[in-house]
């Protein structure tokens, strides 16, 4: 009979464990790491050697923009806080702080749908990619979902999709009807599955509230946020990785954008700059503001081609900003309170701004 080897639990073969990398290792990792950082940081210093203003010096300058308002659109009792464009580039929805979503017909002026929220201080609104559909929320930590149909009672077709711990502050559809990106004061991203109402994945690593986002045009699985800790980040949709950050201003975000090519986001903030962050070069690559320019920014978006960058202001102005001189060429003046928020329509042909004024405006 083959022999059987036991060992006793006090043996030293049964107590032996791996041993516990010495502390010495450890610190020559950080070491390591710290050095790449740096050599990494002097790499970027010796490419960032023109200015983006500087290398645009030769292209032709863009002529005055001088957009008047085309249409204002009248009927929320208080402020108007977002709105959005509709794919058909007629429609649009706005919410207010008087618990109301409206979607409106930008040529007419008419209203077509009036929904009453649960709650006052409706901070966010988006159009659904196909149209047929709207989601909102804010002060009620949901993110709702309404089906737009002439048949039915806009209001009676609710269906709530996201809960946080705290205000929502921002939403779109995340590239179909099927999947909602929300941003809220609990520091956290999310997205959500519209059918199912459950969450797909979280962002954690802000540390103050996210005020904004915006999904990346050009690579579907990305977007970035911007944050009351005064960073930028962008996030891998797939594993909720925060796969870039960015720093710069010395004020709260308020609003992010991407540039159309998705290489580029702008922000705004509440310092009075707006800024424009290389996604490849991993850096602020221009700002965009005067000495006499101390109002904060709200919103910010590009024009279809990316040359203009409009900016809405607490000055009750919007002030428009040549991306690659970083030269102001235009300010658009009729709102009588501060620009809440503001988005170029999908053709680029006009801007709609909304504002505290209780109005919102088409310039054309």
């Amino acid at each position: 009979m083959a022999a059987t080897m036991r060992i006793d639990a006090t043996s030293p073969v049964a107590s032996r464990s791996p041993s516990p990398m010495p502390s010495m290792d450890i610190e020559s990792l950080h070491g390591e790491i710290e050095n790449l950082r740096r050599k990494l940081e002097d790499e970027k210093r010796k490419h960032n050697d023109l200015t983006l203003n500087k290398m645009a010096e030769k292209l032709d300058n863009v002529p005055p923009i001088a957009w008047k308002p085309r249409r204002i659109l009248k009927g929320h009792q208080s402020k108007v806080l977002c709105v959005d464009w509709s794919q058909d580039k007629r429609h649009l929805v706005s919410s207010s702080q008087d618990g109301k979503l409206i979607v409106w017909d930008g040529f007419s002026t008419n209203k077509e749908y009036a929904i009453s929220m649960p709650t006052t201080w409706v901070m966010t609104c988006a159009y659904a990619p196909s149209g047929s559909m709207i989601c909102a929320g804010g002060l009620d930590n949901k993110c709702s979902v309404f089906t737009l149909s002439q048949d039915e009672d806009a209001s009676q077709r609710k269906k709530t999709v996201a809960t946080h711990t705290s205000y929502l502050s921002g939403c779109t559809f995340a590239h179909s009807d099927q999947q909602i990106l929300t941003a809220s004061g609990d520091c956290t991203c999310a997205l959500w599955d519209v059918e199912s109402a459950q969450i797909i994945q979280s962002f954690h690593g802000h540390e103050r509230d996210v005020m904004a986002i915006d999904l990346c045009p050009s690579e579907a699985a990305t977007f970035v946020s911007g944050s009351s800790d005064q960073t930028a980040r962008i996030w891998d949709l797939r594993n909720g990785d925060c796969v870039q950050q960015f720093e710069g201003h010395a004020a709260d975000i308020n609003s992010v954008r991407y540039y159309p090519s998705g290489e580029a986001f702008a922000t705004g903030s509440d310092d009075g700059s707006c800024r424009l962050f290389d996604v490849r070069a991993e850096r602020e690559i221009a700002a965009y503001g005067k000495d006499g320019l101390l109002f904060g920014v709200n919103a910010v978006d590009f024009s279809i081609s990316g040359r203009l960058l409009f900016g809405g202001y607490n000055d009750y102005s919007v002030n428009i900003w040549d991306t690659l001189k970083c030269d102001r060429v235009g300010i658009l003046y009729g709102h009588e309170n501060r620009v809440s928020h503001l988005r170029v329509s999908p053709d680029g042909t006009a801007l709609c701004t909304a504002s505290w004024d209780q109005t919102i405006r088409i310039w054309a």
